[in-house]
């Protein structure tokens, strides 16, 4: 697996990286009028580390990408600008560094669900998500430009075709890998795949930010409303795709068939926003399709996380071919004729 444009993976353990990272931070928080108070805490994926950072003003938060994903810190830059009122505002970024310093936002939905596990919160929670793709859509072009990935309906099918090319990191033949049965169904598949992303751009969706990984614990839900963060898979795409993530997850916590009534419900919670320029048959379609095609999106975005050196990526490498693997399986959600 190649870094992405020939980039390093950054040595975030290394005394070197951290002394200047930490200068960076208190730079930062000293512009801000802030000062830290404490001992950083980490936490380190093979995508990110993590910082939580204590102030004298409550604890922020910063983040390091990885080449992968280190458009993220471009792409929270642009979001609050467009749609200040859905994102946190960051305190600081570097593009170049893919570094970010975020202030905190709070409880998360995950959390708020936990003591109350009514589906309604999430009802709540699509349409602010669905408001900030709408604003964001006519920026598609600048935000790709800006180096956010490019997984739009025309071009889907022939990453998909690449994708199917990299043995490595579909890992065929090995353990944890597709079998070269499955690799050679997967192949076949393609033609199909590709009329599929052409009904989908046939259907006249503007693609916009499409944030690929939004679950309950990528939502903060306080009192300044629900906000998103996490864009470290997002893409420009299709914006109906992001329902496979949701629905999936929400199906999952509630133990709830992909023919539950409560899924349904969200699903039309999140499309009312663009019913007043489509269809509801229209905008169904183009959702189930959306669907169905999102797990080559997944497994880009995790391909793209795990660019990273092999010892540190071994214990999520499986989700690249397990991901694309779930073009096969059944829709999390499959409504009742």
């Amino acid at each position: 697996m190649t870094t992405i444009a020939g980039e390093r993976a950054p040595d975030w353990s290394s005394e070197q990286w951290q002394v200047r990272a930490r200068s960076w931070v208190d730079a930062q928080l000293s512009r801000a009028g802030r000062r830290v108070t404490g001992l950083v805490e980490p936490r380190l994926r093979p995508w990110s580390l993590v910082w939580r950072v204590p102030t004298d003003d409550g604890p922020v938060w910063f983040k390091a990408n990885n080449p992968g994903t280190v458009h993220e810190a471009v792409l929270i830059t642009a979001l609050a600008e467009l749609a200040p009122d859905r994102v946190l505002t960051p305190i600081a970024v570097d593009p170049a560094q893919g570094w970010s310093l975020l202030p905190d936002g709070g409880e998360s939905l995950r959390d708020v669900l936990a003591r109350d596990p009514d589906l309604a919160h999430w009802e709540r929670a699509l349409p602010g998500y669905a408001a900030l793709q709408l604003a964001s859509a006519s920026r598609a072009d600048e935000l790709v430009a800006l180096g956010v990935p490019d997984q739009r309906p025309e071009v889907l099918a022939g990453l998909f075709a690449e994708l199917l090319d990299d043995h490595e990191a579909l890992l065929v033949g090995a353990e944890g890998g597709l079998s070269p049965e499955v690799h050679e169904r997967l192949r076949a598949e393609l033609p199909a795949y590709a009329q599929r992303c052409r009904r989908l751009a046939d259907l006249g969706i503007p693609a916009t930010v499409q944030h690929d990984d939004l679950h309950d614990g990528n939502v903060f839900a306080g009192a300044a409303g629900y906000r998103y963060f996490d864009w470290g898979d997002a893409s420009v795409a299709h914006p109906f795709g992001t329902l496979l993530v949701t629905l999936r997850s929400v199906g999952h916590a509630g133990k709830l068939s992909a023919d539950d009534a409560q899924l349904v419900r969200l699903r039309d919670a999140y499309l009312e926003a663009w019913t007043d320029r489509y269809d509801r048959r229209t905008l169904v379609e183009a959702a189930d399709l959306a669907i169905g095609l999102g797990p080559v999106s997944r497994s880009l975005s995790w391909r793209r996380a795990l660019d990273t050196p092999e010892e540190s990526r071994a214990q999520y490498a499986d989700a690249v071919p397990g991901w694309l693997e779930e073009l096969f399986a059944a829709s999390p959600l499959q409504p009742n004729p």
